[in-house]
């Protein structure tokens, strides 16, 4: 029993307290902690932390079963989302946050996880500024409208394209544009959606702007790629 490793314990320790939590205080927070406890090795794994410690044959279940997990929330989140919706329950657009979230997510770290972080920013910051037009057209229809309202999402598209051939100096602009764009939908008001909108937007635009200071470091602002690097 004692030959168990460090991440069973801690997994152990933070079940315990979960339930310590819940015979107190009720509170929803011991949900949680359950939650983490389940999902602590698996996480680490799928981060490359912990994968001397799950073989293969884990690896690949866990996979499976994370893939037929997330497919299944996210189709109770839209059957949710509809069944509120026929209610009128005005909340029911949670659900849709919650699939936004959870897709977003997902394709984030489906590019980060390849660890060619140049590569990654350059996607992560065009699909930001498609995902920003689409939520203009989405007010507005196609319209001039939507054009004009859409058009720092193309902008944010263009910059992904240079970030290969600039990427420190793109790097360095894409945390001044990420300031000013949280500054812009964050003024509208602390509301749910529009912190979900922060989140969903702001968090891959500042990771996109770290991977590209990651990816330059064995290179140069020119964009050639290392090997072609002078004593390369």
């Amino acid at each position: 029993m004692f030959r168990k490793d460090k991440i069973f314990w801690y997994a152990a320790a933070i079940f315990v307290l979960a339930i310590a939590i819940y015979a107190i205080t009720g509170e929803q927070l011991w949900l949680a902690l359950m939650i983490a406890s389940y999902l602590l090795r698996p996480t680490l794994a799928s981060l490359g932390i912990a994968r001397r410690l799950v073989d293969e044959r884990q690896m690949s279940i866990q996979y499976r079963s994370g893939n037929i997990a997330f497919a299944a929330m996210m189709a109770a989140s839209v059957c949710l989302a509809a069944v509120q919706s026929a209610k009128g329950d005005p909340n029911w657009d949670l659900f849709n946050i919650v699939i936004i979230i959870g897709l977003a997510a997902k394709a984030l770290f489906n590019v980060l996880l390849v660890k060619n972080y140049r590569e990654a920013a350059s996607k992560i910051l065009m699909s930001v500024g498609l995902l920003i037009t689409l939520f203009a057209s989405m007010s507005h229809g196609l319209s001039w409208g939507t054009l004009a309202e859409g058009s720092p999402g193309l902008a944010v598209v263009l910059i992904g394209w240079l970030s290969r051939r600039f990427p420190r100096t793109v790097g360095a602009f894409v945390f001044a544009v990420t300031a000013a764009l949280l500054f812009v939908i964050l003024q509208r008001g602390f509301t749910i959606g529009q912190i979900a909108t922060a989140l969903v937007i702001g968090v891959p635009l500042a990771l996109a702007g770290v991977c590209l200071f990651i990816g330059d470091s064995a290179g140069t602002d020119t964009g050639t790629p290392p090997e072609t690097q002078p004593g390369g």
